[in-house]
């Protein structure tokens, strides 16, 4: 672990700059840095090498250079803002700071992100952290990449049309629930009177549309890699429209050889 002096007041930015020369190759894409207690080789393969090598090579080929920051805990710069509900990791300029003191709960973090030249990092905090938590995250903020960037099929169709007339499709027929809470509140917009109309590409639909991509391809990318349950519950989406939603994905993005997103795969 890094000494103390080292991290003292270094915003996620500056901890960036200070250590990009030792950024450790996973791949094309993906580069590394651990300022945590050191990585054993089975900690490398759960935190990085496994996580990585199960991203669907289209995936893995429409991301940008992506720098990856394992750091003790992130201390948000300020009081945070009041919100209703728990938050998904976003892709925002970063405010964070690296810290080996947990900070206080209402300043802790546990991602973040930023620009840095041509290249995006991505910052976790690893302490008080679970692994699948940390695999969420991950997924998370790779999956927001991949809805801000214009990604197309082998066969030139765009992924947010086929996406979009699948949503159109549950929404005409009523289907109720999302895949995660993010979701699942701008999916409220559209079912309340006044709400943009099922058939029209209103903004209150295109931000749930984005917001539903981010949602269903985190789990479609957790789902590849680790063994997961789905959350049962009135605000889920019905487990054929999520099959549906699932298949969709492994159309588009197919999963690496070797890995399945349906147990019955396992099988075949």
């Amino acid at each position: 672990m890094l000494a103390q002096h080292d991290l003292s007041k270094l915003s996620v930015r500056q901890f960036a700059e200070r250590f990009r020369g030792e950024m450790i190759p996973l791949s094309n894409t993906f580069s590394y840095f651990c300022a945590s207690t050191p990585l054993s080789e089975e900690d490398l393969k759960e935190y990085l090498e496994e996580p990585v090598a199960a991203l669907p090579p289209s995936v893995a080929a429409a991301l940008p250079k992506i720098s990856i920051f394992l750091v003790p805990y992130l201390e948000r710069a300020g009081a945070p803002e009041k919100k209703k509900a728990p938050a998904a990791p976003t892709l925002v300029p970063s405010a964070d700071y690296v810290s080996i003191e947990r900070p206080p709960d209402e300043l802790l973090s546990t991602s973040t992100q930023l620009k840095l030249g041509d290249e995006t990092v991505l910052a976790f905090a690893l302490k008080d952290q679970e692994v699948a938590e940390y695999h969420y995250r991950l997924y998370h903020l790779l999956a927001t990449l991949m809805a801000d960037r214009t990604a197309t099929t082998a066969d030139g169709h765009k992924v947010d049309n086929r996406y979009s007339h699948l949503l159109r499709e549950e929404l005409s027929a009523d289907v109720h629930g999302e895949v995660d809470e993010p979701s699942w509140r701008l999916k409220q917009t559209l079912r309340r009177p006044g709400g943009s109309r099922m058939g029209q590409r209103g903004k209150a639909f295109s931000e749930y549309e984005r917001q539903s991509f981010i949602d269903t391809l985190t789990l479609y990318l957790h789902g590849i890699c680790c063994d997961i349950d789905v959350d049962t519950g009135p605000r889920q989406l019905p487990s054929r429209n999520l099959r549906k939603r699932l298949m969709l994905l492994e159309q588009l993005f197919p999963p690496p050889k070797g890995y399945v997103i349906f147990p019955e795969q396992l099988e075949a």
